[in-house]
This record gives structure tokens, sequence and C-alpha cells, in this order.
């Protein structure tokens, strides 16, 4: 019984910590790195975190395209090796909401350095 309700309070709030962070690190991957495909991202995430913090395929497409509906990136077709693929890369107003989104995950950070964690 303690065992369910802690797995079932873990999933919730794993879920709810890694929603917004999945949005900055795809944001500030292709800041960084440039225009990537979705898998190119999805490698990435994971080679990064070691395997730790990855999103479903369905969940990095449903973030991505919240952030083109934001304005956030823009995606263009290209065929690489034959095959379509969809890129993505970042806007300018996407620059900028990095750039104060930045600020808070400092702030963040030393909270938690704060708190000793």
């Amino acid at each position: 019984m303690l065992g369910d309700r802690k797995e079932k309070a873990l999933r919730k709030l794993r879920k709810d910590l890694r929603s917004g962070l999945y949005s900055y690190l795809v944001l500030l991957l292709l800041e960084r790195e440039g225009e990537l495909h979705g898998y190119a991202i999805r490698k990435r995430l994971d080679e990064l975190s070691g395997g730790r913090l990855v999103p479903s395929e369905g969940a990095l497409y449903d973030i991505l395209k919240g952030l083109r509906k934001l304005g956030l990136v823009r995606d263009e077709w290209a065929e690489v090796g034959g095959r379509p693929r969809k890129y993505y890369s970042l806007t300018e107003l996407g620059r900028e909401v990095l750039g104060e989104l930045g600020g808070e995950v400092r702030t963040i950070e030393l909270v938690l350095d704060r708190l000793g964690v």
C-alpha cells in the first residue's frame, strides 16, 4: 500500500518537474547546437543525461509542437539520405525567452546549492 502511494507520488512529481525542464533543455540544445531533428534532440538529451532525462518520443514531439505554437522554434522539412526529416531551430523570440529562463534556472541552482543538494 505505502509502496503504491510512493510510486504514484514519484510519478506525478517527476512529471511535473520534468515538463518545464524538457522545454528549457530543448531550447538550450537548439541554441548551442543549431538546427536539429527530433531524433537528434532525443539522442543528445540521452547522451548528456546518461539516459536519465529523456522524454518519450511522443512527449518530445508534443514539447516541440508547443514551442512552435509559442513562436519559440520554427520547423522545416529537409531530405537527408533520401528520407524526409523535420528540423527545428530557435527563433529570435526563442533566444529572448531562453535568456530570461536562464536567470530563473540560475536562481533555482542557487537555492539548491544553499540547501546543500
